[in-house]
């Protein structure tokens, strides 16, 4: 039968055997007991905690197994009614039912590797966002817009070292930042390359747009089905995500932050190794930023310290080396062609031939940012009027 742990609103699915052990669905691994699991379950989500209590955090229809258990112990074992609790279990009951509540109050699960859309009639707007300082955080809030800003931590600033090194291909950089360039709403996008466990490198050789609305749920999963099997062929693995903010800085929202420690534990697995998940942010027409040039900003999220449980993840920036590729490789230009396509008649497409500021159009804008990612091959300027063409076509 599926059970499910669900620590600190994560989910979890298992399969409970006949002999009590449990088989983690997604890799096949075996537990000896449900506090084992829900141990492990735990550790994804922070490698700190000691123990974890697998009766009140494991799961089977809805109702956690400390039900069942005091249930067949009211009808088989009535005596022992002021026993239900095993010894050791009831303080880690009690942190089971605030990790429920601090659940519950959290933005629902997302089956995609996406974040949430922002409101129509927020998206778009030509309102600079200002970030705020991790420290001034403090716990979650429900209360606290999920849109907040937060300026990102350096490693050393809490006493930690970069654990992995980031190789990034230029065409990775250059499809991206087209991407996010052609709307005035946020945009998504995975990334895909190889990490070496040996030299500890992430290698991201593939950007992977996602051509959907952020709130349209119905093509995402074909969508993502396409992505997955364009990352088979090519041999690569899935090792992270883009998003834009049209015309704020390229700083992770309280939102960003959560769905970024989602992905990091979903890439992580059950596997003991650590599985790095980056995080990359462009801010395209950012109104701070008057260069041509998108800032972009590669992050990922270090869980709170074990003594605040329920405050935000930490959003560190990471350390990247942009590779300069040889040419612009036919890949690249398809997918720039299909996204051209996809947002040709949209309503929130930016218009190219108006100015963005005094001096230049949102066309040179564009073009002087991916100028900042070109390949070697003088060639590629050519092949991009090409495609700048058909950008503009209808829009006069």
């Amino acid at each position: 039968m599926h059970i499910v742990s669900t620590p600190q609103g994560k989910r979890f699915v298992g399969d409970l055997l006949c002999d009590g052990k449990i088989r983690w669905v997604e890799t096949g691994q075996l537990f000896n007991s449900p506090s084992a699991w829900a141990t492990h379950c735990k550790k994804l989500i922070n490698p700190a905690k000691k123990s974890g209590c697998g009766w009140a955090s494991v799961k089977y229809r809805g109702q956690k197994l400390v039900q069942y258990k005091t249930s067949w112990l009211h009808k088989y074992q009535p005596a022992a009614e002021t026993g239900l609790v095993s010894e050791g279990e009831e303080e880690e009951l009690g942190e089971e039912e605030e990790e429920e509540e601090e659940g519950s109050r959290k933005t629902g699960s997302k089956s995609q590797l996406e974040p949430e859309s922002s409101p129509p009639e927020k998206r778009g707007e030509r309102k600079e966002c200002v970030p705020v300082r991790y420290h001034t955080l403090g716990s979650r809030d429900s209360g606290r817009d999920p849109h907040t800003l937060v300026e990102l931590t350096a490693f050393s600033a809490i006493n930690r070292f970069q654990p992995f090194n980031v190789a990034m291909s230029s065409n990775v950089l250059l499809l991206l930042d087209f991407h996010c360039h052609l709307t005035r709403s946020e945009v998504v996008g995975y990334l895909g390359g190889r990490w070496d466990t040996n030299t500890q490198l992430l290698t991201v050789l593939r950007a992977f747009p996602c051509r959907s609305r952020l709130a349209d749920r119905d093509s995402a999963p074909a969508v993502e089905e396409e992505i997955c099997q364009n990352l088979f062929m090519r041999g690569l693995s899935l090792v992270g995500w883009y998003h834009s903010h049209p015309f704020s800085p390229p700083h992770p929202s309280l939102q960003d932050i959560d769905s970024q420690m989602d992905y990091q534990l979903k890439l992580q697995g059950s596997s003991n190794g650590f599985q790095p998940c980056l995080g990359l942010l462009c801010g395209p027409y950012s109104l701070g930023n008057q260069g041509l040039q998108s800032k972009i900003t590669p992050f990922c999220v270090v869980p709170p310290p074990e003594q605040r449980p329920n405050d935000y993840g930490i959003p560190v920036e990471v350390e990247v080396s942009s590779v300069q590729d040889a040419f612009l490789t036919s890949d690249v230009l398809h997918e720039m062609m299909l996204l051209v396509e996809f947002y040709k008649w949209a309503p929130d497409l930016v218009r190219f031939t108006e100015p963005w500021n005094q001096e230049i159009t949102f066309l040179d804008k564009l073009k002087g940012s991916l100028n900042g990612h070109a390949p070697k091959d003088q060639a590629y300027s050519q092949i991009l009027e090409y495609v700048y063409n058909q950008l503009l076509t209808g829009q006069g």
